[in-house]
């Protein structure tokens, strides 16, 4: 049983099922996919992605990456450069698959940074498996070493080292994390995403987030297995008899369902779990592109809007001590200038998000579009309807959104390896044969996937079963 149909459930379903058991899964929507599927949120013909959109994780993840999806209809879309950073004088930087186009671009501070991401982006096979499991004896300890060193600072001394416009293309990156900035080991999400970058891109599924869930879903079927949508799941008692029960849900969920059959402490321990900071999230329909001043944010699907490093680092102070940034670091993607099939011709779509204390209802719309209209001036003409999304909205499409926490939990230090509790395995839980396979497990947030794997790999092993 996998309860839960998130890319992490629905690998732990495949994983399952590779290995030769029955397996049913049960989502509680009407649809597969959790905070990775598309809806029509604006006007008729554009599609929008309510969650998570852009994969550098998805297609450079061990596990995923390995799986035949391209024959269920799953097809990448890479933009010729996968990141853009536009700056207050019209220029903008742009992270590049080439770690030497980039550095080109980055002037005096180039070298500083190519010395940092060469290795990690040359060794990325490895790397990527390394980073994307729970604690363990490393495969490649000489790699993990040179990552460690500059992983374990905070992104501000990193981004201080690098200097110029490096820093602010790094710290952007390091911003997705939503956590301040000048906190011990932020700068580890800032190496990661930008190694991702220049070693797989940053690509999007053709016609939407929700192609990959389908497709995950339609090899998932192909393999024998049965998904129920609309088939919420209020008690473990309620399930069908089974050797292994995988959960797809946050602790808060987990405790709700199941916590009368779990210990005391173990509860007391998932009850302790922190969750992050909120995301406010607007969706476009647009008549035109979004007419940036600088000709590189033409060239991206995601563009970070905060300017100078210095600007992002203040305003990623905001949200984790419960305050509302008047210059919010804004993440932006703009799909429709790369995929034309999510919009009718002519038109574009684009949605952008920016992060807030979670569950915190205040309307960011304004500040938002204030930023994308600092580095595209007329770019609110071009608005022909909006949709908006605060925390608690996102909760309620996707309860494992807590509060508009879209990484599971807060991916601080001390939640990194040891989530949601302090345990040698993280999968497993007091009661035999339960598991848990979300972004609440190492490695955390972000649609890879390897989450559920390594939940199905820790169930397979007590049951004494090897993948066929």
């Amino acid at each position: 049983m996998v309860v839960g149909a998130g890319p992490n459930g629905l690998a732990a379903a495949i994983e399952l099922a590779r290995a030769g058991l029955s397996v049913l899964v049960r989502e509680a929507r009407e649809e597969v996919g959790g905070a990775a599927k598309s809806l029509p949120l604006t006007l008729p013909g554009f599609i929008h992605d309510p969650f998570s959109s852009i994969y550098p994780l998805a297609v450079g993840s061990p596990y995923l990456s390995t799986l035949p999806l391209a024959n269920h209809g799953l097809a990448w879309v890479q933009p010729p450069a996968p990141l853009a950073h536009p700056f207050d004088d019209g220029a903008a930087t742009s992270l590049e698959r080439s770690i030497a186009t980039t550095a080109a671009t980055l002037g005096r501070s180039g070298g500083s940074y190519a010395d940092i991401l060469e290795p990690l982006v040359r060794g990325w096979p490895g790397f990527a498996t390394e980073i994307l499991a729970p604690l363990h004896l490393p495969r490649s300890p000489i790699l993990l070493a040179r990552f460690g060193t500059q992983a374990l600072r905070s992104a501000s001394a990193l981004a201080r080292t690098l200097g110029g416009r490096a820093a602010a293309l790094f710290a952007g990156s390091a911003a997705h994390s939503g956590l301040a900035l000048d906190r011990p080991a932020t700068a580890a999400i800032g190496l990661v995403l930008c190694a991702a970058g220049h070693a797989v891109g940053w690509p999007f599924p053709a016609g939407g987030a929700g192609r990959l869930s389908e497709a995950m879903a339609s090899y998932l079927g192909s393999l024998g297995a049965t998904i129920e949508v609309g088939a919420p799941v209020d008690r473990l008692d309620a399930l069908p008899p089974s050797r292994a029960i995988l959960l797809d849900l946050t602790p808060r969920q987990v405790v709700r369902i199941a916590g009368d059959r779990l210990p005391a402490r173990y509860v007391d321990s998932l009850r302790r779990f922190r969750y992050g900071v909120g995301v406010f999230k607007l969706d476009w329909a647009l008549s035109e592109p979004i007419p940036w001043r600088a000709p590189a944010c033409r060239r991206a699907a995601t563009i970070h809007l905060g300017g100078a490093a210095d600007e992002i680092i203040a305003a990623s102070r905001a949200a984790p001590n419960g305050t509302i940034a008047e210059r919010p670091f804004v993440i932006l993607a703009q799909h429709s200038l790369f995929d034309p099939t999510r919009t009718p011709p002519g038109m574009h779509t684009a949605w952008a998000y920016c992060h807030v204390p979670n569950g915190a209802p205040t309307d960011m719309t304004e500040r938002i579009e204030a930023q994308v209209e600092r580095f595209a001036p007329g770019f609110r003409n071009t608005i022909l309807a909006r949709n908006r999304l605060a925390p608690r909205d996102l909760e309620a499409l996707d309860a494992n959104l807590v509060g508009g926490d879209v990484n599971g939990g807060s991916p601080e230090l001390r939640q990194i390896f040891f989530r949601p509790v302090r345990r040698m395995n993280p999968y497993s839980t007091p009661v035999e044969g339960l598991y848990l396979c979300s972004a609440s497990t190492p490695p955390g947030g972000g649609v890879h996937g390897m989450c559920g794997y390594h939940a199905a790999r820790t169930a397979l092993r007590d049951l004494g079963i090897r993948r066929q």
